[in-house]
């Protein structure tokens, strides 16, 4: 049977933790063993939409090295979600979300209105230890900057070491996206036709929290 196919990216910066929170969330398993990613890859899950429809979340994870950056747009293009991660340790990679954000939405060539209410989270990763410089207010305060009326941006600060909210932001994920529900239309002849006036995906607006 068919399913549909919920894409979503991972970016930010090398080491931040985007292979460990995906292997957390799909094998809920950890390792200190990680390579640097090379180019991307993806992992798929089955999971549940906000509205109880099962589909397939296609997690790519990209490489954060600078070197790898001009590949974005083989990666980011055709994505249905986009997952911004820093290290609540390291305050340049909190800095480098701008970045990484401005990189996504010009690389997958969106259009204008579509970009603006493009389904996206924030993670601070590696709460686990104990050295935090990025404060959940300032992370709340990025996400308030860039939401709108119609997409705010959740965040979440997670572990992927021990598991800490890793479910729950994955699963907010499905929640922001809703798939496109084709229905059937009787032409005149007898024949059936397909109609999609749903087919944009409409996103799920909700409280950014951190």
């Amino acid at each position: 049977m068919h399913k549909d196919i919920l894409k979503v990216v991972l970016i930010g910066d090398g080491g931040v933790g985007k292979t460990s929170l995906r292997n957390q969330y799909i094998h809920k398993k950890f390792t200190n063993a990680y390579k640097a990613t090379i180019g991307a890859d993806f992992i798929t899950k089955e999971v549940e939409t906000d509205d109880g429809k099962k589909v397939m979340m296609q997690i790519w994870d990209t490489a954060g090295q600078e070197r790898f950056q001009s590949l974005g747009v083989a990666y980011y293009r055709g994505a249905d979600a986009c997952v911004m991660v820093y290290d609540v340790n390291n305050y340049l990679s909190f800095q480098h979300l701008e970045k990484w954000r401005e990189d996504f939405l010009k690389q997958s060539a969106l259009p204008a209105e579509e970009a603006k209410n493009f389904p996206m989270i924030i993670i601070g990763n590696k709460i686990d230890i104990d050295d935090r410089v990025v404060s959940r207010r300032q992370a709340r305060a990025w996400a308030e900057i860039h939401s709108n009326e119609k997409m705010q941006i959740p965040c979440f600060e997670t572990s992927a070491k021990n598991g800490d909210n890793v479910e729950k932001a994955f699963t907010q994920i499905a929640k922001m996206v809703k798939i496109p529900q084709l229905e059937l239309d009787m032409n005149e002849n007898g024949s059936f036709s397909l109609t999609n006036e749903s087919l944009k995906k409409t996103s799920y607006t909700n409280t950014p929290c951190c």
